[in-house]
């Protein structure tokens, strides 16, 4: 049975690209003899397969002058001409859209392992504003001694021994100190005005100057004096939560509200810091003087719990705490292998503290980045493996026709990258979201910067490349007539 000449079939399409016949399929020259198997003359052919099987798929997709730019860029690296290396790239992207929803997956898996990265970068960095928060407000210039020791502390020791007499000692003989600021605490009191209820974790019982002592200004109205710590007066600063709870948006300052039963009058309000510190905001507290608070509630009146300490110069704090020890030691008669009775804390053990804090979240959460980064890459490794399985006939026509293996391992690299990029979009944006919303619910405080964009970029890139190389080079390694034939 004769064949019609007119009629066209796949070694026909195959011959005339071998050819570089022109696109309306007239002949363009016959098929060279055979050599070792494969038809001479195919390295050009194969190049004009690659270009003329992607030339419809992809205009729209993506320009070409773009691919060009991007081709350029690593055409030395890889060793091919910049003109095949943009065929390559074409043909990538063109196999991406063949095979969705393998990507898709691919994209998906990528995409949770970015999201994971950037949710841990934005709380690592939300975390090193807040250690910087924490130790501006502290001040360098300042010391915060409690009662008790943190270290030595044995079972039953008191934590009540700092006294008056050491607060007036501390402010006359204790060189460079020029604030000494007394304060004990209690804690869950329940305010009242009128309608309005709300239970503060901590009233704050100071002496004058608390708002100085804290550099911590007043949005309003005025601080306590001498006379009224000395009379006990029934006044009071409060911070910003409680004076919205009880006042709304108007001012409080002259109003009264009972504290526990007790009548108060508001003389200042305390600017809004929006910090938490000590488990819980530090703009949610009230705060009285500290004669007013061991009177209302029967606490011990010459012992109190810390003591707030500043200094004239800041650059000499490591001097000045060893003058605080050395008298406050003297003060309670400890001799020579004593252990203190009291703990000084200063703005750079807060500072020493949070950076303990802080490593200790970033060895966790790093290490659980790069699992679900693995994960992710596994999953690019295990799905190209089995791409290259199903393309096999693809790979070995390519390598038959004269495409260079350093070119179809580029192409199934920018596919790996291509996907891992945009799973880094993809993971970037379900991040950021994550995070608002961890945010809001107050578990921790987030920072969005060009950082986290450039880490996501650089970790989906090199996920795709270490993942994909194995898959690519097991590509570029097969045998076109093997692979022609199905594996056989």
């Amino acid at each position: 049975m004769k064949r019609d000449p007119s009629a066209t079939g796949p070694e026909d399409t195959v011959s005339r690209c071998a050819t570089g016949c022109p696109e309306d399929g007239t002949a363009g020259g016959a098929v060279e003899p055979m050599a070792g198997g494969v038809p001479a003359g195919m390295a050009s052919g194969g190049a004009k397969l690659m270009e003329g099987h992607t030339q419809g798929h992809m205009q729209g997709r993506m320009p070409g002058r773009t691919l060009g730019r991007m081709a350029g860029h690593v055409a030395a690296f890889t060793g091919l001409s910049p003109r095949l290396l943009w065929r390559a790239l074409r043909m990538a992207f063109f196999a991406l859209g063949a095979y969705r929803l393998r990507s898709l997956f691919v994209v998906a898996a990528v995409s949770l392992g970015i999201a994971s990265l950037t949710v841990i970068v934005a709380a690592v960095d939300g975390a090193s504003k807040k250690a910087e928060e924490i130790t501006d407000m502290f001040g360098p210039d300042a010391v915060l001694v409690f009662g008790g020791s943190t270290i030595h502390r044995a079972v039953g020791d008191r934590n009540l021994t700092l006294s008056w007499d050491d607060a007036l000692a501390l402010r006359s003989s204790l060189p460079g100190a020029y604030l000494v600021v007394p304060m004990r605490a209690k804690s869950a009191v329940r305010l009242k005005n009128g309608d309005a209820n709300y239970d503060v974790p901590i009233v704050v019982g100071a002496t004058e100057n608390y708002a100085e002592a804290w550099n911590w200004p007043l949005v309003e109205g005025r601080d306590f004096t001498a006379e009224d710590v000395r009379r006990g007066a029934r006044v009071c600063l409060l911070g910003d939560k409680p004076a919205r709870e009880l006042f709304g948006d108007v001012s409080p300052v002259g109003r009264s509200f009972l504290m526990a039963g007790v009548p108060m009058t508001v003389v200042g309000r305390l600017a809004y810091r929006g910090m938490s510190g000590g488990g819980g905001s530090v703009d949610d507290r009230l705060i009285v003087p500290i004669t007013t608070l061991t009177q209302r509630f029967n606490l011990d009146r010459r012992y109190f719990r810390a003591l707030r300490v500043k200094f004239t110069d800041a650059e000499n704090i490591d001097r000045h705490v060893a003058d605080l020890t050395s008298l406050l030691r003297d003060l309670h008669g400890l001799k020579g292998e004593d252990p203190d009775d009291f703990t000084v804390l200063t703005a750079s053990e807060v500072r020493r503290f949070l950076s303990m804090i802080k490593g200790g979240l970033v060895l966790f959460l790093g290490i659980t980045a790069a699992a679900a980064m693995a994960v992710g890459g596994f999953v690019l490794a295990n799905l190209f493996y089995l791409s290259v399985t199903e393309r096999r006939v693809e790979i070995g026509l390519k390598k038959a026709l004269g495409a260079p293996s350093r070119a179809v391992l580029v192409q199934f690299l920018c596919e790996a990258v291509a996907l891992t990029l945009l799973g880094a979009i993809v993971g970037l944006l379900l991040g950021m979201a994550m995070g608002q919303a961890l945010e809001r619910l107050g578990f921790i405080e987030m920072v969005l910067s060009a950082k986290v964009f450039g880490i996501a970029v650089v970790a989906s890139s090199v996920v795709g490349v270490v993942f994909g190389l194995r898959p690519a080079r097991a590509a570029a390694a097969l045998d076109p007539i093997a692979a022609l034939r199905g594996g056989e």
